[in-house]
């Protein structure tokens, strides 16, 4: 290869995943690519060499970009729980929890392509058939539909379950669906005449039914854990074996079989095992083969796992770490890439084979679970975030690295910030409403400070909490009213009463100041500095520090100039959804659920 075919083929692969994991972004605004998009290439990204004078003139990274493209493409992101997922030649088709229609997605844009609407209850199951030209679908409402995909219109319904359809397949030649339900049957449909020609009883609710894919006349069922498999008369065909999820490879010589932590492949025909192999996780839900038949991939609890099984000792290639709750679905869409769907509410696209990425982010230290708050201490030179299993983490911001990493007893928490004064972590979360102190070089837990008065406040409707600057003070907003304590006396300092706030409102705390900081970026304050006195409202003009998104749950993350009110950068991409940010005219921080940390610098876009 001379140097000019490697420079064509280096910027074929950069422009390719730039576009993957821009690519609403570059859709929705080409003129932020500068941005909110170029900025985060990786660093050794050819794109971001060649672009190197116009990314001078952008917030630089300081940290949170891996040196080579990450496995994770693109992610699309819902506003519904998945229920149903289904794959077929760059189209997506998703059913939502508690919503009786069907979308299309193109899986290239990530656009909508059509809503299928004809059930009246939440659809269970979705399978497109072999050619994808047809969509089945199985709903609560006790019926199967096939779908044309073209006008998005119902061709058949099939009726007879008396309970839920659970599961349906529909078989290679397109002749036949199968569908399993909670009332102990499986049901055999005629597509051409809609009847039901064969109904088969178990003993238990049916979870899954498949077709052989080279063969309509023979299908599984799973029930009660138990494989179980028939013919198109209902006559059963072989013993019964243990598995919970079932698949088979695209040409149909061999299925892969789901048994707790345990995943076998076996011969389609002689039920000979021609591998096994195991997963970390005891709760494998799904599993599928490459389109080559070289690959399995298991979902398991929130990874998803790829394994060749090529040669005569299967070998794990690789590790998808980055949703936030269990997978439901996997479906390969090439031989180097995988599509999941999961109950948190997102579709991810995996590359596998993906150049591997930077040593500080393959560090076990880095590895977290979804991050709950973020504090950033910038004249210390630290940021802090902490994660749902009670991990705080204190990273250096010059080089991205994690200086020191502890436990503490704090799980499944939120509305919690951390903060370092004089070596003392002083940790605030709730619902326990509770000040935990603690001493960083022994790891002790030093003094528990309970904050008074929470029995006379609305439990449930704490918004934010936020710990002051040199430690002396707590401030917690509530959907009518902010409060300020004294962590050393426990003394109330005072407390405001406002107009009920929504959940994107967040606090922002300088020493005995607090701000409401608003989505529209307004602003309302008040100094708490005379104990029993009332605080003293602030001037509707934030510090020059507060020139950003604060607080929790940020839908979007827009950095402004104070002075114009002009949006001077954006997160997007990958980065669009932090659970926490903060910026404090200087630098940026975000926390995502996947257990990253951003960090970039605006020291050269906000003059102080």
């Amino acid at each position: 290869m001379d140097i000019q075919t490697g420079v064509l083929c280096k910027w074929t692969d950069d422009s390719q995943r730039f576009l993957l994991e821009h690519f609403e972004t570059i859709h929705n605004s080409p003129s932020h690519i500068y941005h909110s998009a170029l900025p985060f290439c990786p660093s050794s990204s050819w794109l971001r060499e060649y672009y190197s004078a116009e990314l001078s003139l952008q917030a630089k990274v300081v940290k949170g970009l891996p040196a080579e493209w990450g496995e994770c493409s693109r992610t699309i992101s819902l506003d519904k729980k998945i229920h149903a997922f289904s794959y077929s030649d760059n189209t997506i088709a998703l059913a939502f929890l508690s919503y009786d229609d069907i979308i299309t997605l193109n899986a290239i844009t990530g656009n909508q392509t059509a809503i299928l609407s004809g059930h009246t209850e939440y659809i269970k199951s979705l399978t497109f058939s072999s050619d994808g030209t047809s969509l089945v679908s199985g709903s609560l409402d006790r019926t199967v539909k096939l779908w044309d995909i073209q006008t998005g219109g119902v061709v058949k319904t099939f009726t007879g379950h008396t309970n839920y359809v659970w599961s349906v397949s529909i078989s290679a030649d397109c002749t036949r669906i199968a569908s399993g339900s909670p009332d102990d049957t499986v049901r055999l449909w005629d597509i051409q005449t809609g009847e039901c020609h064969c109904v088969i009883t178990q003993q238990n609710t049916v979870d899954h039914v498949r077709f052989f894919p080279t063969d309509p006349r023979h299908l599984l069922s799973i029930s009660n854990n138990k494989v179980y498999q028939w013919d198109a008369n209902g006559h059963q065909n072989s013993p019964v074996w243990d598995g919970s999820h079932i698949n088979f490879s695209p040409d149909g010589t061999q299925l892969a079989l789901c048994d707790g932590a345990v995943v076998t492949v076996q011969s389609s025909d002689s039920r000979a095992i021609v591998t096994k192999f195991h997963t970390t996780n005891s709760d494998t839900k799904h599993c599928c083969f490459s389109p080559d038949g070289k690959l399995v991939a298991v979902a398991a609890g929130h990874t998803a796992y790829v394994w060749d099984i090529t040669g005569p000792d299967p070998y794990l290639t690789e590790t998808f770490i980055g949703h936030t709750n269990d997978i439901t679905s996997l479906a390969f869409s090439s031989p180097t890439s995988l599509i999941s769907a999961s109950e948190d509410n997102s579709i991810k696209f995996w590359q596998i084979g993906a150049s591997p990425t930077t040593p500080a982010e393959t560090d076990p230290s880095l590895t977290s679970a979804p991050i709950k708050s973020i504090t950033l201490q910038a004249t210390e030179g630290i940021t802090i975030s902490s994660d749902s299993n009670g991990v705080v983490k204190i990273w250096d911001i010059s080089t991205g690295t994690c200086k020191t990493s502890f436990q503490t007893p704090v799980k499944d928490t939120y509305c919690r910030d951390v903060r370092l004064i004089d070596d003392r972590l002083i940790i605030v979360w709730h619902p326990y409403e509770k000040i935990y102190i603690w001493d960083i070089e022994k790891g002790e837990l030093l003094q528990t400070v309970d904050v008074p008065g929470y029995e006379d406040l609305w439990k449930g409707n704490l918004v934010d909490l936020r710990i002051s600057r040199d430690g002396t003070k707590v401030f917690c907003l509530y959907w009518r009213s902010v409060h300020a304590w004294s962590i050393q006396t426990r003394e109330h300092l005072g407390v405001v009463k406002i107009e009920s706030v929504g959940s994107q409102r967040s606090l922002i705390v300088d020493g005995s100041r607090a701000w409401i900081h608003h989505p529209q970026s307004e602003y309302q304050g008040w100094d708490f500095r005379t104990p029993g006195s009332p605080p003293i409202e602030l001037p509707n003009t934030p510090a020059p520090h507060l020139s950003g998104p604060m607080g929790q749950d940020i839908s979007h993350s827009r950095i402004k100039d104070i002075v114009t009110g002009k949006v001077v950068f954006q997160l997007s991409g990958r980065f669009a959804k932090p659970t926490a940010v903060q910026c404090d005219g200087c630098y940026l921080a975000a926390s995502y659920s996947s257990g990253e940390i951003l960090i970039l610098d605006f020291n050269h876009v906000f003059p102080q």
